[in-house]
This record gives C-alpha cells, structure tokens and sequence, in this order.
C-alpha cells in the first residue's frame, strides 16, 4: 500500500428531506439542534459510523479492511485476539502493546483512520487517527415537526382486549422538512504513517463519504444525499496554508429566486469556490 505524503482538508455538504438525520436521545430522539441559533446538528460520530458501515458493506471479510467499532461487537474480545497472534506473543512484556497496536491498525480500518483506545483489554495502547471530522452544521436554521402515526396493529393480547379488537397503536416520528448541512474534515499524513493508513485506505474514505447515504436508508432519516465533497490537497505533509483560511472560500449561499422562499431543496441554495489568488502549494479537488 502506498504511504500518504500529502495533507488533506475537506468539506462535505449534504441534506435532509423530511427525515431525522442524527436524533438525540437525550431529546426523545429528536433531530439535533443548536438551541441558540436553531441551526441543526449531525454528530461526527454519527457521520463516522456511516463510513464504517460502508466500508464494512463493500468490502464483507477482506483481510486489513475489518471495522473494530461495529454492532454488537465485544471490544476487549478483538483487542485479546491481537494478543494471541503469534507476532505478539514471542514479544517482550514491554513490547506487546506496541506489536498489538499494530497488528490492530493493520486489521481494522476504522482504527487506521479514526483511532482507537485499546487499554481496556489486555492493552493494544491507544491510537490517535489522521482523519478527524466536525460536526455537521446546518446552513440555515431547521424546522423540527412531530407527526403522529397509527399503527394497525397492537403488541399484545391485553392491548387488543383494552381496545376491544380496535387495535390500533399510536406512535410519534419526528423530521425536519429540509436541511443543507455542510461538515469540515481534516487528514494527517504524519498521523496517517503511524497507523498505515494508505493511499488505498484514502480512496476508499473518499468513495464512502460520497457513496454512504446511498446505502443508508431507513424511513426514520428520509431522504439523505451527498451534494459536495470539495478537497484540499496539500503539496507536503505538514501543510501549505491553515485549513480556517481554505474553508472561508467556499460560500454556500441562497439563490435569488429563492432568497424570499423557504428552502426546501439544494437546488434553493448555490455553492462557490472563490479560487482567486490561491495559496501556492495547494490544489482543489470536487470530488462530486
């Protein structure tokens, strides 16, 4: 696999239609929001797990691309197998954490692109990963709507005899009706080359950011769509220009047809690249 050598910042703009993109349990389940402004939220571990299910979808049992952070999984379980690995067991005392940590970046993808902590078994150390993403921030504030739903149907016998054989069940779903969130990310090739996070791993990150919505419908998140990915490719490793700076020349405006309007589909706003007197060493790249 081929070693990262460049710094990469990117932006990811996506939307919601009449769905819950990332709901709160703490809230009822309701969609994120900032209480200040009223704009809505998507976690980054939300996005995250999106990419790894992704990852774990197209690529089922290949040998280095396994996700350590998937459902139902026992962590402390996956961190001592990397202990019976006979690389690990012939070490020192003193070295096995190292040979663990390694053999688990090698194993598992998401540890080789999002970290790990894996002190909590027999110790496979701690990992800090070179891809690291914001939360997701709407453009505009949302709307949240609660609706209620009836089901034709009731869960026991006892609920039928209450309802005289009615048979009915009550629920609540709660959406926005429009959303444009836009997430910033940032790569670390230094952090990359600690834990082997490839130019392969990279592709792959790229093609799951833009391709992970695709695969994840369920009839609680409505309809959910990748709209931009915008890259910035860095000529060195270390970076040539602050991501802050890179990130403000993008606009994500309204369109004047439908500047008076409310939002209601991507097609209402317009996304601008300001490409004028570009910092040298760093090259734009739109993925979608």
């Amino acid at each position: 696999m081929s070693e990262l050598k460049n710094r990469y910042d990117f932006v990811l703009i996506f939307d919601v239609q009449d769905g819950n993109p990332n709901g709160d349990p703490d809230a009822g389940n309701l969609p994120r929001i900032d209480p200040e402004t009223g704009m809505g939220l998507v976690t980054d571990v939300c996005l995250k797990r999106k990419v790894r299910n992704f990852v774990q979808l197209i690529k089922k049992e290949v040998k280095g691309f396994d996700i350590f952070i998937k459902e139902k999984a026992i962590l402390n379980n996956l961190i001592d197998e990397a202990h019976e690995q006979e690389g690990v067991k012939a070490k020192e005392k003193g070295d096995k954490t190292e040979a663990a940590r390694k053999w688990m970046c090698g194993s598992y993808y998401d540890i080789r692109a999002f970290g790990a902590v894996m002190s909590t078994g027999k110790n496979a150390g701690q990992v800090r990963g070179p891809v690291q993403m914001t939360f997701g921030r709407s453009v505009d504030p949302v709307v949240t709507l609660e609706h209620s739903i009836t089901r034709m149907a009731v869960a026991t016998q006892a609920e039928a005899d209450k309802q005289s054989g009615d048979n009915r069940t009550m629920g609540r779903k709660n959406t926005i009706p429009y959303g444009l969130y836009v997430t910033h990310g940032f790569i670390s090739a230094n952090l990359a080359n600690q834990t082997g996070f490839s130019e392969e791993d990279l592709q792959l990150f790229w093609k799951a950011l833009s391709e992970m919505f695709e695969h994840d419908r369920s009839a609680a998140r409505g309809l959910m769509s990748t709209r931009k990915l915008i890259v910035f490719k860095h000529d060195s490793a270390l970076g040539n220009a602050p991501a802050h700076q890179l990130f403000e020349r993008i606009k994500i405006e309204r369109n004047l047809e439908s500047k008076d309007k409310v939002a209601r589909a991507f097609a209402d706003y317009k996304v601008a690249i300001d490409r004028g007197d570009f910092p040298t060493g760093v090259t734009i790249e739109e993925k979608i």
